[in-house]
């Protein structure tokens, strides 16, 4: 069985926008758009790219969460989940990766997609922020996700020698804070960042 350093994450409250600013160095502002490029970091550390791949999928849950607000059509969707982790399972096992530990990698991307997904329409609902006038479909989104999957799942494949043990860690808590600082993530998005990094490293 494969087993996962985790990273506590906390649910997304004032105090934890605050620690998580403070700890790791998120920007003062909202996320900005940035062209796909420019999420992956071409040169550095050698985790940069997965994480910057990452960073790039939870900003588009942003997509999603204005797709579905007042819709039909659920945070929770166990069957298109399913076939998301199916999906990627099959593909793994044609790079030479654990099925088992690329299915926990994307169940953290998925989690970290409706931490921030949730959070947005608390805001919408309470009116402390306004939902975005342009609402795309699911249709127009969710080939955005497919293509991040498939070239996360390369980033897991290209990053296998370097993903076990504590210096794991270290690396992916470094090049956590130059992403977020990069892209200026804003708290719900870093929060979302972090839910989405747990199960990248393996135990020792």
């Amino acid at each position: 069985m494969t087993r996962h350093i985790r990273i506590a994450v906390c649910p997304v409250t004032a105090v934890t926008a605050v620690t998580v600013a403070a700890v790791f160095g998120a920007g003062d502002g909202p996320a900005q758009a940035q062209p796909r490029d420019a999420l992956v970091a071409p040169a550095g550390p050698v985790l940069a790219p997965l994480v910057g791949l990452a960073a790039e999928r939870v900003l588009l849950a942003d997509q999603v969460a204005a797709a579905k607000y007042g819709t039909e059509s659920p945070i929770d969707e166990p069957s298109r989940e399913k076939q998301v982790l199916d999906a990627m399972a099959e593909e793994a096992r044609g790079l030479g990766l654990d099925p088992a530990e690329a299915t926990a990698v994307f169940k953290d991307q998925i989690e970290a997609s409706k931490l921030v997904q949730r959070e947005l329409f608390r805001a919408w609902d309470r009116g402390t922020a306004r939902p975005p006038e342009h609402r795309p479909t699911l249709a127009e989104t969710r080939p955005l996700i497919d293509s991040v999957n498939h070239r996360l799942l390369a980033e897991l494949s290209a990053t296998d020698p370097v993903r076990d043990g504590a210096r794991c860690v270290v690396r992916l808590v470094s090049v956590e804070r130059r992403v977020a600082g990069r892209l200026r993530l804003s708290p719900l998005h870093e929060t979302g960042l972090l839910r989405a990094l747990p199960s990248v490293c393996r135990a020792g």
